[in-house]
């Protein structure tokens, strides 16, 4: 007994610990590079101590390191899901596994989602199956205030330090939503994001001056100070908006606050202003398909949404912000190769099969500002690699082999387990939890 609690505890702490970065070499692929080029044909990817060094067409394979065939299969990065709240939401009607918003909390802006992530969540292995590799994790709101907190972003790997960057953002709601919990209107929503950056900006400047009044303060100390690398332009602020005529307030208050580093997000409206989006050099992650308006604020939807914004100029990602965020980031394939389809129908406006892609790739980092570090298979990016079955925008293809960090993981989950236990069901013993 003694000696299988040890082999249990020696299993937890090798969870617990990230597995050492590998090298390894994918060779005869037909690679997408993720930067909104076409893929090629006969393509290798080499990473080594976690980092991608080298991929393209006629690339030497270093001595040494591992190698695997993709035997002419689609290889390509791992994708980045634009907008989630995986890992902090297991149930959402069960308020001991949702950890996305805080009601009874006296703060909002300084709330850190990073704390609460589980590795375990169960969304994190079945979305890791289907070639998932990072994610953005956002807070959600509550009652009282616009801001939700600090979102972070994450890998799907195996082990438990889930966390690959932490405090990256600040995520608020503006339009219906923000007006509704700033207290019932868009225009107590933008006095209090004004006031807030304001706050914070001062605070920024002279930590020590700024008076406090604990539960009674618009902005506590802590939410203060988290707001502070939002007003100087060191943390960018992610802001769900989907009206158009609410795009151009929040635009125009970037002019006035120049060094704010806005994203959009849902922006179901953006194609009407995306003008304006663009020549304020603000990205968006977009929700991908909304053809219906299920709001006064998204009456001008259309599935030529990205499309147009993407004609315009806008650098523009796709997330999936109220589409059962916390489990189905694996959605974002089947979206962007409906928006390649769209390109086949008279009228609408879609994205060619390279910038699809990149949507559910590097646009999404670059909006983020982290570009450098992941989303594309370019020299110095994180080693996430998906090897595929098939094109990996075709809903019936499935990946085959997934690295993190050049770590080959596992694909199996709860659910594939449970399919092979019972994909051939005989008569014979009941299983242990029958069993009386």
């Amino acid at each position: 007994m003694k000696k299988t609690l040890l082999l249990g505890a020696a299993c937890l702490a090798a969870l617990a610990t990230p597995a050492a970065a590998q090298d390894v070499a994918i060779t005869n692929a037909k690679l997408v590079i993720g930067d909104g080029s076409a893929p090629v044909e006969g393509g290798t990817v080499v990473v080594r101590g976690g980092r991608v060094v080298a991929a393209g067409t006629g690339v030497a394979v270093p001595a040494g390191v591992r190698v695997v065939d993709a035997g002419g299969r689609w290889v390509s990065p791992g994708i980045f899901a634009g907008f989630t709240r995986m890992g902090i939401v297991e149930v959402d009607g069960v308020s001991s596994t949702n950890d996305a918003s805080a009601g009874g909390s006296p703060f909002n802006a300084a709330l850190d989602v990073a704390p609460a992530v589980n590795a375990r969540t169960s969304a994190i292995a079945i979305n890791r199956a289907e070639g998932i590799t990072r994610a953005v994790v956002a807070p959600d709101t509550s009652k009282g205030s616009i801001f939700a907190g600090q979102g972070a972003v994450i890998d799907l790997g195996t082990d438990m330090d889930a966390v690959s960057k932490p405090r990256a953002f600040q995520f608020m709601e503006y339009g219906e939503n923000g007006g509704r919990v700033a207290g019932g209107s868009r225009p107590a929503a933008y006095a209090m994001l004004r006031n807030a950056l304001f706050e914070a900006r001062d605070y920024a400047r002279n930590p020590a001056s700024f008076a406090d009044r604990g539960k009674d303060a618009l902005l506590t100390r802590a939410d203060a100070e988290a707001l502070s690398g939002v007003a100087q332009g060191k943390v960018p602020l992610l802001v769900h908006v989907e009206r158009g005529s609410d795009i151009l307030v929040l635009l125009a208050l970037k002019r006035e606050v120049p060094a704010l580093r806005l994203v959009l997000v849902g922006a179901t409206e953006g194609w009407t202003v995306a003008k304006e989006i663009a020549a304020a050099g603000v990205p968006v992650i977009a929700t991908a398909l909304n053809d219906l308006p299920e709001s006064f604020e998204q009456l001008a939807a259309t599935q030529s949404n990205i499309g147009r914004m993407k004609a315009a100029g806008v650098l523009v990602g796709i997330g999936t912000i109220n589409q059962d965020e916390a489990r189905q980031a694996r959605w974002e394939k089947q979206f962007a190769g409906n928006l390649v389809a769209l390109t086949r129908v008279p009228g609408a406006t879609g994205l060619d099969w390279g910038a699809a892609f990149a949507a559910i790739s590097s646009k999404p980092a670059e909006a983020l500002g982290m570009g450098a570090d992941f989303g594309s298979l370019q020299p110095g990016r994180h080693g996430d690699v998906v090897i595929w079955d098939g094109d990996p925008l075709e809903i019936g293809s499935a990946a085959v082999s997934v690295f993190i960090d050049g770590v080959e993981q596992p694909l199996t989950s709860r659910q594939t387990r449970l399919r092979d236990r019972y994909w051939d069901p005989k008569e014979g013993a009941l299983p242990k939890a029958y069993q009386r």
